[in-house]
């Protein structure tokens, strides 16, 4: 197989984009590319989802098979792991069944890094290119393009892909296939942890009489201070809870850290910490809350305080 398959230069007279996947995050990410110039063919379940980007110039196709043979580089940002798989791998109309020798696959989707890794060998076989490039930073970070993207795979291919990922936010090369999702999962682990803080500290302020805004106020710009509290603060004290991820999403991806198995040695890591917040936000999955943003944990700690 040639080693570099993947074309020169990447332009927007030259190189066609294929995109799967138009949620909240995932349109605004493929919306920064048509602003951009590119051309873009997009696939989505749910087809009225894309009128936007439609308006934008981007062109509906039928399956995912037809992005493929349409496009140099193909997107996907989809929901959970088997959905990527369906998408990518397990279908006739899969990406991999039609896609044309020397393209790139990237993987936004928050996904399992053994089949980040499955995806990398059959693109190879294929003589194609798989990223897998979990995102971080939300509905704002995608709207305004300030994405953490969190790329595995192939360093050149990455690097390759930087005037792509520029357009969304800022591309990091973490390693080889599969730790893009890795540290995409520690980045919820990480998450997870700053939301139940800033939870259970709001929550204290208000018991304690303090004014809310006040209190995120004096201590954003303290030890406490975070981009979760930069993001949300405000927002959970106005109770807006609008999904930039879902809350199941949480648990989807928490329990992914909980359940990797190194490699080598076979060690588990232990995460009392993770193991907690997936089952705070498997609460609020419970509660019927699932389609909330993360931000709405603060619900489950107002409930196991009486509070709603």
């Amino acid at each position: 197989m040639n080693n570099t398959p993947y074309p020169t230069s990447i332009t927007p007279t030259q190189t066609r984009i294929g995109w799967i996947g138009t949620g909240v995050m995932g349109a605004a990410m493929a919306s920064h590319l048509l602003s951009a110039g590119y051309t873009v063919t997009i696939y989505a379940r749910n087809p009225s989802k894309t009128l936007k980007l439609q308006s934008q110039g981007a062109h509906l196709v039928n399956t995912p098979a037809e992005v493929a043979k349409a496009s140099d580089i193909i997107f996907t940002m989809l929901g959970h792991p088997p959905d990527v798989r369906q998408i990518v791998l397990d279908n006739p109309d899969s990406i991999l069944a039609s896609v044309n020798p020397g393209s790139v696959i990237i993987d936004h989707t928050s996904s399992h890094p053994e089949l980040a890794k499955q995806i990398f060998e059959a693109a190879r076989e294929k003589n194609c290119w798989s990223v897998d490039a979990p995102v971080s930073g939300g509905d704002i970070g995608a709207k305004e393009g300030r994405l953490a993207i969190l790329a595995g795979g192939d360093e050149r291919v990455v690097k390759w892909l930087t005037p792509l990922f520029e357009l969304m936010g800022r591309p990091n090369y973490v390693g080889g296939a599969g730790c893009g999702q890795s540290c995409k999962i520690a980045n919820q682990i990480t998450v997870g942890g700053s939301l139940l803080g800033l939870s259970e500290g709001l929550v204290f302020a208000e018991v304690a009489g303090l004014d809310k805004l006040r209190w995120l106020e004096a201590v954003r710009g303290g030890a406490a201070g975070s981009m979760v509290m930069d993001l949300f603060g405000e927002r959970v004290i106005g109770r807006d809870f609008r999904p930039g991820g879902f809350a199941e999403y949480m648990v989807k991806d928490l329990g992914m850290g909980l359940d990797v198995v190194e490699e080598d040695g076979g060690e588990v890591a232990v995460l009392p910490g993770a193991a907690l917040c997936k089952q705070l936000f498997s609460g609020m999955v419970a509660n019927g809350d699932g389609k909330l943003g993360g931000q709405g944990l603060i619900t489950v700690i107002e409930r196991i305080n009486g509070k709603r």
